[in-house]
């Protein structure tokens, strides 16, 4: 299935059914009063977060949604039907905008969220609703309330514990298909990636995490050389990135430095983010070249190097374990933050 993680969509609630004009007329009632009924309520338009969906290709091909509208009223005080409403799904980490681009309407960050966008028309009165004292046969009815309609946006950011940061042909592509069952194009020239990929990293039978590929940084990719700006937004909701640089380059510090400052350009709260750097293609290095290139990193970084060869395998379980140990605390923590802020009442 194609990757796509941003749609325009045309939506419309319905409008409301329409009140009637109706009178009694039964057998030995000479003066039946009014009894025209009210309409029905005009459908919803609601987006809803579930779990089997990864990407918005399906609004590519169906770009219009309409819910319908009420039923109208009828004699004998009858209230028209009201509308079903039109939810629609999409992938969880879906953000929804308005046609600006910029207002955020929604985020469904959670499976089986929901948000009400257009709201459907309320139906119109009959003439049984206008009866009074002082006017007993009232020939007043109302149409139905209009609907809502709106142009929005919608926009994926992927759900993942994992994300992967680093220049293009870093192996970043390598790593995620020898880690997992994703199978990514891998090929030995820049941008081989134009699309995000998941994949599902199982430890053992009770640990596993997602991680998430996104196309290599260069320079400038904060306000939008190449593919970083679209693309970061996936790396946001990551709790862990993984910074994978090519061991096999020789300006691996500047490297590293340039990724930093474009997540930082991007958003300080990414480059807060707990980094993992990891020197990969170790194949192609000496023992003498690895632990240089391995101590100027972890002085620039302040912080431990992984070494890592994405083509034998060699690191790849002292990497993942490490991976795992981060992201279980990581949600250790957040499920403690969340018991604090709501604590159980008895």
């Amino acid at each position: 299935m194609k990757f796509l993680d941003q749609a325009k969509i045309y939506v419309r609630s319905g409008d409301g059914g329409d009140g009637v004009i109706a009178f009694r007329r039964e057998k030995y009632i000479e003066f039946g009063g009014p009894d025209g009924g009210k309409g029905g309520r005009g459908g919803d338009v609601i987006f809803r977060a579930v779990a089997n969906l990864n990407t918005l290709i399906d609004f590519r091909y169906t770009q219009h949604f309409r819910a319908r509208k009420g039923g109208n009223g009828a004699g004998s005080d009858r209230t028209g039907a009201a509308s079903p409403n039109v939810v629609i799904d999409v992938p969880v980490g879906t953000q929804v905008f308005d046609e600006d681009r910029e207002t955020m309407l929604a985020d469904l960050d959670v499976v089986g969220k929901e948000i009400l966008l257009c709201r459907g028309g309320d139906g119109g009165f009959g003439n049984a609703h206008y009866k009074t004292s002082t006017n007993r046969a009232p020939r007043r009815a109302d149409k139905g309330w209009p609907g809502e309609e709106r142009w929005v946006w919608l926009r994926l950011k992927l759900i993942a514990d994992v994300g992967l940061v680093g220049l293009p042909n870093a192996g970043k592509s390598t790593l995620l298909s020898v880690c997992s069952r994703a199978k990514p194009k891998i090929a030995d020239y820049p941008f081989t990636t134009l699309h995000p990929q998941l994949g599902v990293v199982r430890i053992s039978a009770t640990e596993e995490f997602i991680i998430a590929d996104i196309p290599g940084l260069i320079e400038g990719a904060s306000d939008g050389a190449g593919l970083g700006d679209r693309f970061l937004g996936h790396v946001e909701r990551c709790a862990t990135l993984i910074h994978l640089l090519d061991g096999t380059e020789s300006q691996i510090v500047k490297n590293y430095r340039m990724i930093r400052h474009e997540l930082a350009a991007y958003d300080e709260n990414l480059a807060a983010k707990p980094e993992i750097v990891v020197l990969n293609k170790c194949d192609a290095l000496t023992k003498a070249q690895i632990t240089t290139r391995k101590r100027a990193l972890a002085k620039a970084s302040g912080a431990p190097v992984l070494t890592l060869s994405g083509v034998t395998g060699e690191g790849l379980p002292e990497l993942l374990r490490f991976v795992q140990d981060q992201v279980t605390a990581t949600r250790r923590a957040e499920q403690e933050a969340v018991s604090v802020a709501s604590p159980d009442r008895m």
